[in-house]
């Protein structure tokens, strides 16, 4: 009878990952109940937007939900990357840190950006809130990311077909909080319109583009 080592794991880091990510959802939950009430609903009314708009961005519920969408994200584009056969050679969890440090400076470039255009053209507050109002709409879209997460990992290991229903999911969530960010915002933004569009043209639609062209090839 010849022995055979098995080696169990039974915390993989993929899993530690959407318990810390669920960890943070949680606590905001717990801590701040009337405001995840608010938040969960968020497509169907915009109540959670038009009571925090104004200097929420450093509250610590709307950070927790950022780090979890961050989390979950990072972790959604790596899967879709692994899927798809694109997933750059090293170590995995190297491989996660370098998608999670890349993203997290996209959106960090993408702030500043706005804030220093909010500066020049002396807007700060109406930025702010514009900033507040897309963020809140892009970390309820996390929570489909979260649950696709989980179905990748776990259940329907490799399907694409999960990857393209949260894709479409979350373009649906923020097409939404678009729609609705332009209805309460048109007379403010008006004067600025071009410089909106060019934005979004720069900073949001593009790097869409880039992925889809990426995973297409």
């Amino acid at each position: 009878m010849i022995p055979i080592e098995k080696t169990i794991n039974s915390l993989d880091w993929m899993t530690i990952v959407l318990f810390m990510a669920l960890f943070l959802l949680t606590l905001g939950k717990y801590l701040y109940h009337n405001r995840f009430v608010n938040f969960i609903i968020l497509p169907f009314n915009d109540k959670y937007v038009l009571l925090h708009k104004k200097g929420q961005l450093l509250n610590w519920f709307h950070i927790w939900l950022t780090l979890f969408q961050l989390a979950n994200l990072s972790l959604f584009v790596f899967l879709s990357l692994k899927i798809f056969g694109a997933l750059p050679e090293g170590p995995s969890l190297m491989v996660f840190f370098m998608l999670m440090g890349f993203l997290a400076l996209f959106q960090l470039l993408k702030f500043s950006v706005q804030f220093l255009k909010a500066y020049v053209f002396n807007t700060q507050e109406l930025v702010s809130e514009l900033v507040f109002s897309k963020t809140s709409y892009f970390n309820y879209g996390s929570l489909v990311l979260c649950a696709a997460n989980i179905i990748l990992i776990y259940i329907l290991k490799d399907s694409k077909i999960v990857i393209y229903a949260a894709i479409i999911l979350i373009l649906l969530i923020n097409g939404i909080g678009i729609a609705k960010l332009l209805k309460n915002y048109q007379k403010a933004m008006f004067p600025y319109f071009v410089y909106f569009i060019l934005y979004l043209c720069a900073l949001e639609i593009a790097p869409l583009v880039i992925i889809g062209s990426y995973l297409k090839d």
